[in-house]
């Protein structure tokens, strides 16, 4: 069976864990929240096929031994799907390091905010691209008749399904330009 792991697949790419896990893979889910890890559990077709990892991906030491726990439970990562705040500098490049290790290669999609600057997300993430294959799927926002709308989490889901189907280096899901037409908070 392959193996995912799902950083945020609880809240906004919890869709996408769900489609993994109806989709044949094993997902292991990183998560803070155990009460949404719990609801995302009894949403799922097969409840064991999914690996709950609670832990916060700022702590780089406990980040390491749950991935490491996943993959000594569940085989090497396959894929790897990652929503990952920027206060966490150091959480994707040991995700990367960590599923590496394997002997099997590993697709890697980032998802990333719509003011990222996508080429310098690409320099700092550093995956060891002989067993990491990188892709990156930024979020935009919708224009509708005259107001725009940041993505709902079905669109954002949608569109980073599409992008783990069709492999994608990068996928924009809804519109970064203008970048004046973007909602404002």
């Amino acid at each position: 069976m392959k193996h995912a792991l799902v950083v945020g697949g609880t809240g906004m790419l919890s869709r996408v864990s769900l489609w993994l896990i109806d989709n044949g893979y094993h997902v292991s889910i990183i998560a803070r929240d155990a009460e949404r890890m719990k609801q995302l559990l009894q949403e799922a077709s097969s409840e064991s096929h999914v690996t709950p990892l609670l832990v916060d991906y700022r702590n780089n030491d406990e980040l390491k031994e749950e991935i490491n726990r996943a993959i000594k439970e569940n085989g090497n990562i396959d894929l790897v799907v990652a929503w990952i705040h920027s206060i966490a500098e150091n959480a994707l490049q040991i995700i990367a390091n960590e599923v590496s290790k394997g002997e099997n290669s590993c697709e890697l999609f980032h998802i990333v905010g719509s003011s990222s600057n996508l080429n310098e997300i690409k320099k700092k993430s550093n995956a060891p691209s002989d067993y990491v294959h990188y892709y990156q799927v930024q979020l935009g926002f919708k224009f509708e008749d005259t107001q725009s709308r940041w993505l709902t989490n079905k669109e954002i889901s949608e569109g980073v399904i599409e992008a783990i189907r069709k492999k994608k280096k990068v996928l924009i899901i809804g519109q970064i330009e203008p970048w004046e037409n973007r909602p404002h908070w």
